[in-house]
């Protein structure tokens, strides 16, 4: 099926009667003309937040969201409605009224040396100087938000007992855990299988990138210690981080980072770039835009940043996003979506071989043609001999030592060997707890259920109360180093 075949058929902009004439109840509809001197991109609709304009070689398709999607006139990809900022909103940026005081340095290679510093000045350099034939293809499949029964099985298709690696290890990824009707029982089994478990945020509140140290530590430490105690993983397993919304908090958010021993974090989304960018520290500047605008300017030295690069193929067609399911693929069959992911991989796979991370919200799956893309896709990279599917700690594991594709079908750090510190297999009849709950907004109590291999708390946990004691107690230090 030709793409521009498909997308054309949706974009009729004006209906036009016998006699050339608009109908009459389209007279107020007006033709959309694409920018000019903007070259190919996504830009609202100015009728509605529901839909979007794909200017290519300016010629404009008509794209619609998701269903319960909206576009975001300023990161350019469809999001959840209370996120989207409805367009057209004016690009002439605002005037900066006073400089940067804390700025990090550009890139020094003489003075950043891995394993505790990795950078380059534009970001797309293979660390340890290898060659991209000589350079496994990672690929980072992420989850974002609670595990629970609308997508658990879901992933447990995703990481069937069929596809293994080229080292004949399992599949893996890493679940950014949020924590409001989370199901505690299936993450200690994702865990258990050798998955990575990270942290989002306990409440996934909006604006918490203007928020202050302690309200970062609150929902970040938080909820590394609701994964603690209900789906019993070890502190020290959980050393990763994503920001709701990619909406990364400031210096702020990396001074809880580096003071609570996280390793990295995943919140920076990148604008499309025909080289994908390579993880990288903080060591120096990032380098690259900050699409959010809420990026760190600071040092943190020896914290990872593992950015999420634009997915999105060459004639736009789609559109482009960080996570696949704010792409608009929901017209596709099966063998369309394939397609798009292969064009998408293959600028990772035929390049610079930077890690090609794939983000995804449960909305993915609940489209069949997406879900049914997907495995197609999964099911031709497996027959690659050097692609791997990783964790993103696997993946700066194999960064800070650098290691040819060669010398990887015994590599220690991507071996499936048990691993110490993962929890025990999820329970059988695990406790099912309906507890209390009063969001801070509401004057009301509600009841929320969690699930979890511990005895079930006082209340439902929440900021303050991790341990849902009810007390509203918690006080967090940071980790002695």
């Amino acid at each position: 099926m030709n793409f521009c075949h498909l997308i054309l058929a949706t974009a009729v902009l004006t209906v036009i009667n016998v006699n050339g004439q608009k109908a009459k109840n389209d007279e107020k509809k007006e033709e959309f003309t694409c920018p000019e001197g903007q070259g190919n991109g996504n830009f609202a609709d100015p009728a509605t937040c529901r839909r979007f304009y794909q200017c290519v070689d300016g010629y404009p398709y008509l794209n619609r969201c998701p269903s319960g999607l909206h576009f975001d006139d300023i990161s350019k990809f469809c999001t959840f409605r209370n996120e989207a900022r409805c367009g057209p909103i004016p690009t002439t940026p605002a005037p900066i009224t006073e400089r940067p005081v804390d700025l990090a340095e550009r890139c020094d290679t003489s003075n950043c040396n891995l394993p505790y510093c990795f950078c380059s000045r534009d970001g797309t350099i293979i660390p340890g100087g290898l060659d991209p034939e000589e350079t496994p293809q990672m690929i980072l499949m992420t989850f974002d938000g609670a595990v629970n029964h609308n997508n658990f099985d879901h992933y447990q298709k995703i990481f069937n007992s069929d596809r293994v690696n080229p080292n004949n290890c399992p599949l893996k990824g890493t679940f950014f855990i949020s924590h409001e009707y989370c199901n505690y029982n299936m993450v200690q089994s994702l865990a258990h299988d050798g998955h990575e478990i990270a942290t989002e945020t306990i409440s996934l509140q909006k604006g918490l990138e203007d928020k202050g140290y302690e309200e970062w530590v609150g929902e970040m430490i938080g909820m590394r210690e609701i994964l603690n105690r209900f789906a019993n993983i070890s502190r020290s397993e959980v050393t990763g981080m994503r920001g709701p919304y990619l909406k990364p908090g400031r210096n702020t958010q990396y001074k809880v980072i580096e003071d609570f021993g996280y390793v990295y974090d995943s919140s920076i989304g990148i604008s499309p770039l025909k080289i994908p960018i390579w993880p990288y520290t903080l060591d120096y500047k990032i380098p690259h835009e900050c699409k959010a605008g809420t990026c760190p300017t600071k040092s943190f030295p020896g914290v990872w940043e593992l950015p999420l690069n634009a997915h999105y193929v060459e004639s736009y067609e789609g559109g482009h996003c960080p996570y696949l399911d704010q792409c608009v693929l929901h017209n596709h069959d099966p063998e369309d979506v394939f397609q798009w992911l292969q064009e998408d991989f293959n600028r990772y796979y035929l390049q610079n071989r930077a890690p090609y991370m794939m983000p995804f919200h449960t909305n993915w799956f609940q489209i069949k043609e997406l879900e049914r893309g997907l495995s197609k896709f999964l099911d031709w990279i497996v027959t690659l001999p050097d692609v791997y599917f990783v964790t993103a700690t696997q993946a700066l594991t194999w960064m800070t030592d650098p290691k040819p594709l060669k010398a990887l079908n015994n590599y220690d750090g991507w071996s499936c060997g048990k691993k110490e510190n993962i929890p025990g297999p999820p329970c059988n009849n695990p406790n099912k707890c309906a507890l209390d709950f009063k969001p801070a907004e509401a004057n009301f109590t509600t009841t929320r259920y969690l699930e979890t291999c511990s005895e079930c708390p006082n209340r439902y946990p929440w900021l303050g109360d991790a341990k849902g004691s009810g007390q509203y107690n918690d006080n967090y230090n940071p980790e002695t180093k």
